[in-house]
C-alpha cells in the first residue's frame, strides 16, 4: 500500500538534469511521514515504498534524513530541485527545503560524491577496455559514464560553493561523455583522477559535520503533526 502523508515530492533524475532523451524514463522521489503511533508498535513500518512504471521511490521522513545527512546524492537533490519539478509541496516539505544547508558536510560530500563515481567507473572498468558490444550495453554504459561526469561536477560544485546545482550546464557534453567512454571505458580515467586530485586541493566552505539539531527539530514537528494514524495530511 502506498503512503499516504507525502510531504515532498518531485521529478528527479536524467529530466531534472537535463539529460532526458526522446524513451527516457521519467523518475520521481519522495518522502512521506508515518502515522507516530505505529512508531510505536511492535512492528515498524515501512520506511520505503518502490515502484516501476512509473519509477517512484518514497522514503519515510526520517530515513530520508538520515540518507540525506550522510551525503547521499540521490536523496540531496530531491530539496535542490528547480520549483517546477516538485509535484507535492506540503509546508512541512517547504521547511524541509529550507533546512538543506544543514544536511551538507564536507566530509560527507566528498566522500559520497566521489564514492559514487568511484563505484561507477569500476562498473565500467569491469567491462574490460574494447567498446560496448550490442546496443543494450552500449547504452548502460554511456548512462553509466555519464552518471559518473554528473557525480564529479556535482559533487564538487557542492563542496566548493556550498550549493547543488541539479540541472548540469552542458548536457551534450555529458553525451558526448558517455559515447566516448562507450567505446572506450579506460576515457572515463583522466576525469576521475582530475577530480580526485580538485577534491584533495580545495577548500571547502561547508562544515566538517551536518547540522543535526534544526533536522531533528524538523522531524519532531513532522511527528507531532503526525500523531494519529488518520490524521490530516
Amino acid at each position: 500500500m502506498a503512503p499516504r502523508h507525502i510531504l515532498l515530492s518531485g521529478i528527479v533524475g536524467s529530466t531534472a538534469y537535463g539529460l532526458a532523451r526522446e524513451g527516457s524514463d521519467v523518475d520521481r522521489l519522495g518522502l512521506f511521514a508515518a502515522p507516530t503511533e505505529q512508531l510505536h508498535g511492535l512492528h515498524a513500518p515501512k520506511e520505503s515504498h518502490v515502484t516501476h512504471q512509473p519509477d517512484s521511490t518514497l522514503h519515510e521522513a526520517a530515513k530520508w534524513c538520515r540518507l540525506a545527512l550522510a551525503g547521499n546524492p540521490t536523496v540531496m537533490e530531491l530539496v535542490w530541485l528547480p520549483d517546477e519539478l516538485y509535484e507535492t509541496r506540503t509546508p512541512l516539505g517547504d521547511e524541509l527545503i529550507d533546512l538543506r544547508g544543514a544536511f551538507a558536510s564536507a566530509t560527507r560530500v566528498r566522500a559520497a560524491y566521489l564514492g559514487y563515481a568511484v563505484q561507477q567507473f569500476t562498473r565500467l572498468a569491469g567491462r574490460g577496455d574494447g567498446p560496448a558490444t550490442s546496443d543494450d550495453v552500449h547504452r548502460r554504459v554511456a548512462k553509466h559514464a555519464r552518471h559518473l561526469m554528473r557525480l564529479c561536477h556535482q559533487g564538487y560544485g557542492l563542496y566548493t560553493t556550498g550549493t547543488l546545482r541539479v540541472r548540469v550546464e552542458d548536457p551534450d557534453a555529458y553525451h558526448a561523455f558517455g559515447e566516448e567512454v562507450a567505446a572506450d571505458p579506460a576515457a572515463a580515467r583522466p576525469l576521475l583522477d582530475h577530480f580526485t586530485a580538485a577534491f584533495a586541493t580545495a577548500r571547502s566552505p561547508l562544515p566538517d559535520h551536518p547540522d543535526e539539531a534544526p533536522v531533528e527539530a524538523w522531524l519532531h514537528r513532522v511527528r507531532r503533526h503526525h500523531y494519529r494514524a488518520d490524521a490530516a495530511a
